[in-house]
């Protein structure tokens, strides 16, 4: 019989993470434990108001389903249960860990796809003043790939600042639905002539048509306007590319169909993350072979993480020890 348990747990930030919605200096997850009584698999999630998600209703949605967990329920089984987010991705990946532990077989095996290796994650600079975002950028600037966060009014200014202050690393910018039809040239023309690789959501979800009708020189990419393999269709001669979230699609069981269905729409992929500990990256790292971006540098923000975590070398980060998860 399976047994659930669910827990919060608070990771503080190293200093302020600010993005386009608002600053925090704390990580809030949940996370989900399943264990039949020999082996445990593990699971965490980062609950999003954005997407009307609150830490209580995320713990009690999981912890809802300890019976249906211990009455034999599956992790093929939690699609039809439960919606794409959080609570159903902190329960999907704890399944997999389980089973992969069960096995005594890695979780990429199960799934039949290539081992991980290791891959070059972006890291993350805060939205800030252009003088406060130019010094986060030569800080970093010995980092191949960073991620901007840009926040609407200003953006020209902030992009140019970090060119200055990273003149060598790739850049991708995430907007973070904050920028508008009337202000999405002007920002763009900065974000070419700063050699930006890849923008996310500049316009808001929801209201992106124009990115229709306008010409894109760089790959936009889409994040808040596509969750799981329902949205595809609705991307069509708008974006060139999806951020895929194991949070957003409802676990890597999702995810893995969603990175199979985007390729086959001659979608670019980038593998993305909310802002959690090692255990929450783990198992996004099986979709790096998907990816033309990584961003799992959740772990590098933090001013700890669990243990034991992913290995970082500056960037790089390594795939994960069964001892973390899968």
């Amino acid at each position: 019989m399976i047994r659930l348990a669910t827990a919060v747990e608070r990771w503080p930030i190293a200093g302020t993470f600010t993005i386009s919605r608002g600053s925090r200096t704390e990580a809030v997850v949940v996370t989900a434990e399943v264990s039949d009584g020999t082996v445990t698999g593990r699971g965490e999630c980062v609950p999003y108001a954005r997407y009307g998600e609150t830490v209580e209703g995320v713990r009690d949605l999981i912890a809802a389903q300890g019976d249906a967990l211990a009455s034999g329920l599956t992790r093929q089984d939690l699609a039809a249960r439960l919606p794409a987010g959080a609570a159903r991705n902190a329960l999907d990946c704890a399944l997999w860990d389980l089973e992969a532990k069960r096995a005594g077989t890695p979780a990429h095996v199960l799934a039949g796809i290539p081992a991980p290796a290791p891959v070059t994650t972006c890291y993350t600079l805060s939205l800030g003043s252009p003088e406060a975002m130019e010094a986060a950028a030569r800080a970093a600037a010995s980092r191949p790939l960073l991620k901007v966060k840009l926040g609407g009014a200003g953006d020209p200014e902030r992009i140019a600042a970090v060119r200055r202050g990273a003149p060598a690393s790739a850049l991708v910018v995430d907007a973070n639905e904050a920028w508008s039809p009337e202000t999405i040239a002007a920002n763009l023309a900065a974000c070419v002539e700063a050699g930006v690789r890849l923008i996310e959501q500049p316009l808001p979800a929801g209201d992106d048509a124009a990115l229709a009708g306008i010409r894109r020189p760089i790959p936009i990419c889409a994040d808040e306007s596509l969750h799981d393999r329902a949205g595809l269709d609705a991307l069509k001669d708008r974006y060139d590319a999806i951020n895929i979230k194991l949070d957003k699609a409802g676990g890597l069981t999702e995810a893995l169909l969603l990175a199979q269905a985007a390729k086959a729409r001659g979608l670019s992929i980038m593998v993305g993350c909310m802002l959690g500990t090692s255990l929450a990256m783990a198992p996004a790292m099986l979709l790096s072979g998907f990816a033309d971006f990584v961003d799992l540098d959740g772990p590098l923000l933090l001013a700890r993480d669990r243990a034991p975590g992913l290995a970082f070398e500056g960037s790089l980060v390594h795939p994960p020890q069964p001892a973390l998860w899968g």
